[in-house]
């Protein structure tokens, strides 16, 4: 119970990497308030856990943002620690991008986490342990075909926490990145269906496909991102500030 008497809030919490992560802050002890635009799923995942708490809220809408993080605050206390884990993942040919479709990237994947970053530390007095921590991608740290936005925006991230662990240094507040490969999620489930019509694949040779963009050809568990998670959010990770945490079968 290492976090018994945190608040913890979790964007995109109601599937995927971020609900792995809530479940085990919520099983550690934590209030956790789960964020996402779903009603339905995040009081479906709420109703299975009693430290569970839902929340309607749209990263890409600032109003949402910051009244949304500032009620949670006061119902739970100081968000601690915060995980911006809300994200989309679109691709396509850079020359045929439209402006909006860029812009629906930067404004869901980088300026949600601006705001959610800064709407958490706005709950937090001087002195207050937190800890922020961004789910960025391996797209964060190298460039992916096909898919600039979403590699500018993952990019983007790095910087703010980069930014962040410096310009908070002094105070007791780490800001990190966690850089995953391709995750077993409803993201990559969802891609399955285009690659087996444009190659002829069946369902196992569509996964293979995306597992080769792990350097162990295997599609990484959302377990193994929620323990990294988990250990940037303990005490031993105090002086981790600043980092990059790569999750992708090897070196990228």
């Amino acid at each position: 119970m290492e976090h018994a008497g945190k608040h913890a809030l979790v964007t995109g919490g109601g599937t995927g990497i971020g609900k792995g992560i809530a479940l085990a802050l919520a099983d550690a002890g934590a209030e956790v308030t789960i964020t996402g635009r779903s009603a339905d799923r995040l009081n479906a995942l709420s109703a299975t856990h009693p430290r569970l708490h839902a929340l309607v809220m749209n990263v890409d809408d600032e109003t949402s943002v910051r009244d949304g993080i500032a009620t949670a605050a006061d119902a739970r206390g100081p968000v601690q620690i915060c995980i911006a884990n809300a994200g989309i993942a679109e691709g396509g040919p850079f020359a045929k991008t439209s402006l909006a479709a860029w812009r629906q990237t930067m404004a869901t994947n980088l300026d949600g986490v601006f705001l959610t970053f800064q709407a958490a530390l706005a709950t937090l007095a001087d002195d207050t342990p937190a800890r922020m921590i961004v789910v960025s991608s391996i797209a964060g740290v190298r460039g992916l075909k096909n898919a600039v936005p979403y590699t500018v925006s993952k990019h983007g991230v790095i910087g703010l926490i980069r930014g962040l662990s410096e310009e908070y240094m002094r105070r007791p507040i780490t800001f990190n990145a966690l850089c995953p490969g391709y995750v077993d999620t409803a993201i990559v489930q969802n891609q399955l269906p285009g690659l087996m019509n444009r190659f002829g694949v069946d369902e196992a040779g569509a996964i293979d496909m995306i597992a080769k963009g792990n350097r162990h050809r295997r599609l990484l568990e959302v377990d193994e991102t929620t323990a990294a998670a988990m250990w940037l959010c303990s005490d031993g990770a105090r002086s981790v500030n600043g980092q990059t945490i790569q999750i992708s079968g090897g070196q990228i």
